[in-house]
């Protein structure tokens, strides 16, 4: 870091995937790194799948993690695409490697430790100290941290975001996510076409894919893993604020966790199912015990810098999930963020060198997911 300070400070707001793969880069790069995460408890949801992406694995190989890929997910070997009778519309070889949320996620929190990561606490306000270079972020618990940079890495309904970049929010993108996470040992023989393949099927309104994934624990032992789907189903605003009320009665604002999704919308995603899915992908959502639902939202930022606030990962844009990119994303930005602040002679610099890529990144993959969701699930 040739001309920036002896041990700068960085506060990253967000303890999930994007603000780890920030903290564990700047930390060798002898930054005092840390961490706040409004969630008090560790991020262990079994989330969902994630095909694994080279930005990822350049973070683990940088982290000294072991990168081999069976180390790190579950091989697909065909990708396969059924009408809506159950034959099989194509097949091709095409393998890879899909990998879970909570995989990535436990694995960076071990890298990372226990150490400046502290959960349960927000971030409430936020200030610049221009003059200084500095930033004064005020926490809920009524204390106070003046650092080099901040770091808005909390999501797609960030708070810094907010503070800071009011005009820049989310938009529905006119459909929504099911998803679901069902044990291997769980999946029946109509289902057995899928096993160990890339599945996808298309109907009007409606495009459905799934693969396995690490089990619980990260898993990988066949028999133990789980298959991972994701339903796309186009859905009016009106229908998605019915569908973002809880089981407990409490509104969510994006999506709605497992074990949580009122049971109305379960009996009505299984009579869908039975509507619209080939059988084996009827098969697997009507087997799935918690499924749980995700906006699809769209956003990409004009600006990722202020000062020494920046934001990165779903904070500043919100890739579709078609592109599988919103992990890498992340790791994108963090990547590029640790390798800028290398090269600079000074922070500001770095920032302003390491800006105009990442918003242009986070565009083009903003009009990719559009592409990709409005020819598989608006066009006339």
């Amino acid at each position: 870091m040739s001309g920036i300070a002896d041990r700068p400070s960085v506060l990253i707001v967000g303890g999930s995937l994007a603000g780890l793969f920030t903290a564990n880069l700047l930390g060798p790069l002898g930054w005092q790194v840390e961490v706040i995460e409004r969630s008090p408890h560790d991020l262990d949801s079994r989330g969902g799948g994630i095909v694994l992406q080279p930005e990822v694995v350049e973070v683990f190989r940088r982290l000294e993690i072991d990168v081999a890929h069976e180390a790190l997910g579950v091989a697909s070997g065909f990708r396969i695409v059924l009408r809506p009778d159950g034959t099989i519309q194509s097949k091709a070889w095409a393998p890879q490697t899909q990998t879970s949320w909570s995989f990535i996620y436990a694995t960076l929190r071990r890298a990372f430790g226990a150490e400046g990561y502290h959960q349960g606490r927000s971030l409430v306000r936020v200030e610049q100290d221009r003059a200084a270079s500095r930033v004064v972020a005020h926490l809920d618990d009524g204390s106070t941290r003046h650092v080099d940079l901040l770091v808005g890495a909390d999501g797609g309904n960030s708070t810094v975001r907010g503070q800071v970049w009011p005009n820049e929010r989310p938009r529905y993108a006119g459909y929504l996510a099911w998803r679901g996470l069902l044990p291997e040992s769980d999946m029946t023989p109509a289902a057995a076409m899928l096993h160990g393949n890339f599945g996808f099927a298309n109907a009007a309104g409606s495009h459905i894919l799934g693969y396995l994934v690490p089990g619980d624990g990260a898993d990988m032992r066949a028999g133990h893993r789980l298959y991972n789907w994701v339903w796309y189903r186009v859905a009016p605003e009106v229908l998605l604020q019915e569908i973002l009320i809880d089981a407990t009665g409490a509104r969510r604002v994006s999506a709605v966790p497992e074990g949580l999704l009122a049971p109305r919308w379960i009996d009505h995603l299984r009579d869908e199912a039975d509507r619209l899915l080939p059988p084996a992908f009827r098969a697997v959502v009507r087997a799935t015990g918690q499924p749980f639902m995700q906006t699809i939202r769209d956003l990409a930022a004009d600006r990722m810098v202020d000062g020494r606030i920046i934001m990165l990962g779903d904070a500043a844009s919100i890739p579709r999930p078609h592109t599988a990119a919103s992990s890498s994303k992340a790791a994108a930005d963090a990547l590029e963020l640790a390798d800028a602040l290398t090269a600079a002679p000074d922070i500001d610099t770095a920032l302003a060198r390491w800006e105009p890529a990442q918003v242009a990144l986070g565009k083009a993959l903003l009009a990719q997911g559009r592409a990709i969701g409005n020819e598989l699930l608006l066009r006339a």
